[in-house]
């Protein structure tokens, strides 16, 4: 029931707000909607406090007081940037109240938007950067080798796709590295992951050789999935990737499955050592789909152990999201459900880390999903077979001179944690890999004819085998008398 003089725009469960909600702006806010819509979407400048009772102080008469300062959070040693399990909390103004009154807390969803790091770089007084985090030289060893690879992979299809050693559409991911290695690299071995069809570098973010990979792009029996998977259906259960799917929103349900699959042996096989977690990748032209919102539902009702990782390049195949959708700041869907959203910048690998952790940390400790908007940019067409006319060149330029490796390498360089000597090394090393899954690919045998009707029938001895278990198919006779037809 809705309170006497309370907005009715702000619906939330008290067992959400237990963890992090979200707010509409204040009326003072609402007139710059029209400039907080930019490309970048720097609408994920300033959130307001959802409060679970009203400790805060303030009144409907005060003045709005921004939530998202990434560089004052910093100084303050914010959980948010660091590597405490929750996000900082904060009491401040906000137009509407909760139903519940009986916690004195308040909670907060962040948004850590490039926007907004460009211009508090542009107050002298405070000259930490946001990429300023806290990380060894192994794990920035780590992130920048991955990185590598996955730039090397996707350079070296281009030129097997060309030279006729792949077939049909091949989605690359040049320049969305970040997101990928900065939310994969923190899973353990048991947690999961559903991509798309750009699925190449998750899979060996995940894990899977290099060797199985390319494999399965040339068709070949030593691919992850023996060649019948081919480059949007990467699969391999030995590493818990759940797939690549053909079709946008596809993977999402498949997602939400494997997270009620975490969910249900510990809680309900109490199995109380299982606490995987699910990642779902899928890019802005999913997010006006049925099957997203759906899920979005379901993990919340739920609490299920699952992140939404939207990777925001800005393009679905040829349609700006600009003009693909009412509201392009996707991150709004998640408190529309009762879970947090978060917007950062996909091009600072950094940046991704520091959220994912704290959303993967959320939802291994049972309190959710969280929605997680990464503003990305993909250097190379919507596939192979996509020429790149439609997209400005001054803003594919942009985009390139934020390449999120060159940012990760000077960064690794200016804090000291590697040198350039040990930067070469990895590039080195990581061409060697690539080179390597090349020929061990181009050397392996293609699948036989008999394993068409594999993994197709329930029932070995079924439709596809005879009584003598070998395929009918097979059988020279198999289609005797079925020319005519």
């Amino acid at each position: 029931m809705i309170k006497p003089g309370q907005p009715p725009q702000c619906f939330s469960r008290p067992s959400v707000l237990s963890s992090l909600s979200l707010s509409n702006p204040p009326p003072s806010q609402k007139k710059d909607k029209k400039k907080m819509s930019s490309p970048i979407l720097s609408g994920a400048k300033i959130l307001q406090t959802l409060p679970i009772n009203s400790n805060a102080g303030g009144s409907a008469s005060d003045p709005p007081k921004p939530l998202s300062d990434p560089l004052l959070l910093l100084k303050s040693k914010s959980s948010l940037f660091r590597s405490s399990p929750k996000l900082r909390r904060f009491s401040s103004y906000s137009p509407c109240r909760s139903f519940s009154s009986s916690s004195s807390s308040s909670s907060a969803v962040f948004a850590v938007s490039s926007d907004v790091v460009k211009e508090e770089k542009k107050k002298p007084k405070l000259s930490t950067s946001v990429s300023d985090l806290l990380i060894t030289k192994e794990e920035a060893l780590e992130l920048y080798e991955d990185m590598v690879l996955g730039r090397a992979f996707e350079d070296m299809c281009a030129q097997m796709y060309y030279r006729g050693k792949m077939f049909g559409f091949v989605h690359l991911y040049n320049g969305q590295e970040a997101v990928s290695t900065g939310f994969i690299k923190l899973l353990k071995k048991e947690d999961c992951v559903v991509s798309t069809y750009r699925d190449h570098v998750h899979a060996l973010s995940k894990g899977v050789p290099a060797r199985a990979v390319i494999s399965e792009l040339f068709g070949k029996t030593t691919g992850c999935c023996r060649g019948q998977g081919g480059s949007m259906h990467m699969f391999s259960s030995d590493h818990n990737l759940l797939g690549g799917f053909a079709f946008i929103g596809e993977g999402i349900p498949v997602a939400t499955g494997a997270a009620f699959t975490s969910k249900y042996r510990r809680e309900v096989l109490k199995k109380a050592d299982y606490n995987s977690v699910t990642l779902a990748f899928f890019g802005d032209g999913t997010c006006n789909n049925g099957q997203f919102f759906e899920c979005l539902n379901m993990a919340a009702l739920w609490k299920l152990p699952i992140v939404f990782v939207v990777e925001n390049n800005l393009w679905a195949i040829g349609m700006s999201h600009l003009r693909a959708t009412s509201d392009p700041e996707i991150w709004k869907k998640g408190p529309a459900f009762g879970m947090p959203g978060v917007h950062v910048d996909g091009m600072d690998v950094l940046k991704v880390r520091e959220v994912a952790r704290e959303a993967i940390s959320r939802a291994r400790r049972g309190d959710g999903p969280t929605l997680v908007e990464c503003e990305t940019y993909r250097f190379r067409g919507h596939s192979l077979a996509d020429p790149d006319e439609l997209r400005d060149p001054a803003e594919k330029a942009r985009y390139a001179a934020r390449d999120p490796i060159t940012a990760l390498k000077k960064y690794i360089l200016d804090k000291k944690l590697g040198t350039e000597a040990e930067l070469k090394a990895i590039e080195k090393r990581i061409d060697e890999v690539v080179e390597d899954a090349v020929e061990f690919a181009d050397e392996s045998p293609l699948p036989p004819r008999s394993q068409l009707l594999e993994n197709v029938f329930a029932d070995p001895k079924g439709f596809g085998i005879g009584p003598d278990g070998k395929y009918r198919c097979e059988d020279p006779k198999f289609t005797e008398g079925t020319a005519h037809v």
